[in-house]
């Protein structure tokens, strides 16, 4: 099962990097504060991450019981570690346009790694 998921993931995962990144880099332009704008991105990507997850990863077609309220842990666990590791990267490195953008890698791929075996252990078990 993990064998078709974890590719089906890492699609869905794109997508979802590709929305929050647009949403970062977008709110950061217009002068929205560093942090503010990682965690807007994320919220945005989040929404499209539940029901692609859900639909497609993981294939539930109903809601499970419990479901939306341990999404809703796990992806404000991760939020916070997401903002965490992207700030910190910003403190280690000078700030320029390639500290921001490995920020936002870093602290995705972080991100991104404890919502795959969240999802598959504690959200969609």
């Amino acid at each position: 099962m993990i064998k078709r998921e974890l590719p089906v993931f890492i699609v869905v995962g794109i997508i979802t990097v590709a929305i929050d990144f647009v949403c970062y880099v977008s709110l950061v332009w217009i002068g929205v504060g560093v942090a503010l704008a990682k965690a807007l991105g994320f919220v945005a990507g989040t929404v499209f991450a539940y029901f692609a997850n859900r639909f497609w990863t993981f294939g539930h077609k109903d809601v499970a019981a419990g479901s939306v309220p341990r999404f809703a842990m796990l992806y404000a666990g991760t939020a916070v570690t997401n903002v965490v590791v992207n700030s910190g990267v910003l403190k280690v490195l000078p700030y320029s346009s390639v500290a921001v953008v490995c920020g936002f890698v870093f602290a995705t791929g972080v991100s991104a790694s404890l919502n795959f075996l969240g999802m598959k252990f504690f959200v969609y078990r």
